[in-house]
């Protein structure tokens, strides 16, 4: 049986639960994935996994060959000072693929910005209001039209705010490290990391060239509705919150100008998906049974 050949731009909890899943549905894969430090060998579940150097500045050209020989390339790095440093690489570096079936990249829902409250999907207007918002639209944009220009095979997925075992509010509401922002009318959509990588693994089959999906839950709520849900699992007293005015941390403030909700509906339409987690709720409750 030949491998599947996977190559991973970054390798945070987004391509560590893919790669994982990969693995419980005991896929024979071959996988490459980059880092900023020095190339070196890791080790993941029992795999050893290259890691190649590569920063906007310096990368091991070894990386050319495994991106030409790859079926998929799943792209999880942030734009740096707004650039998408993968999608430059490429455009210079790259002369042909042998085997592309998709890349895919991870795109965020921040592109949509403030939509004062209402329902957002694919087709409604991108306004983004933060510099995160920002560089993640013109990082599509330069997605969409390297993916033109030399024939790539591209999907994009706007993720939603991301939790999973690991990072989550039941942690930091036991820990105290938890700001409570009380605003109106203020939404926003999350997905558990376990649902991304199921989708990921479902696009593996069953891919649409040049497509924009939202990856989110069902239910989108405020943050005082999750905190008070998690607060009311963990037996703990709900932090008293603070206006959006009084944060300290600039990151924060640009995420309370920013009100909407997110469909899915595509999403789950054209990958046949029902999410294992509908709602922070089921999410919550599952890492809170299994001992956070």
């Amino acid at each position: 049986m030949s491998k599947t050949k996977v190559f991973c731009f970054g390798f945070g909890q987004v391509a560590e639960s893919f790669i994982n899943k990969l693995i419980s549905e005991k896929k024979v894969f071959d996988l490459s994935v980059t880092s900023r430090q020095e190339t070196h060998q890791i080790e993941f579940n029992n795999i050893k996994i290259n890691s190649y150097q590569f920063t906007e500045d310096k990368f091991d050209n070894s990386i050319e060959k495994k991106i030409e020989e790859a079926d998929y390339i799943l792209v999880s790095i942030p734009p740096i000072d707004g650039k998408d440093i993968a999608a430059n690489y490429l455009d210079i570096n790259l002369k042909n693929t042998i085997n592309c079936k998709w890349i895919t990249y991870l795109s965020a829902t921040s592109v949509y910005g403030d939509h004062k409250g209402d329902w957002v999907n694919e087709d409604s207007a991108t306004q983004p209001t933060s510099d995160s918002g920002i560089s993640r639209l013109e990082a599509e944009k330069r997605w969409k039209s390297l993916s033109n220009k030399k024939n790539f095979p591209l999907q994009i997925f706007r993720l939603a705010g991301i939790y999973s075992n690991e990072f989550n509010i039941l942690k930091r509401l036991k820990t105290g490290k938890v700001q409570i922002v009380d605003k109106k009318n203020h939404f926003f959509s999350r997905i558990h990391v376990e649902d991304i990588a199921n989708i990921l693994f479902k696009s593996l089959d069953n891919f649409k060239n040049n497509e924009i999906y939202n990856i989110c839950d069902d239910k989108p709520a405020s943050q005082i509705e999750v905190a008070a849900y998690g607060a009311k699992l963990l037996k703990l007293k709900k932090p008293n919150s603070v206006k959006p005015e009084e944060l300290e941390s600039e990151m924060l403030q640009n995420f309370y100008k920013d009100s909407k909700k997110v469909d899915n509906k595509k999403m789950k339409a054209f990958f046949k998906y029902d999410l294992k987690y509908p709602s922070y709720e089921e999410g919550l409750n599952n890492i809170f049974n299994n001992g956070v």
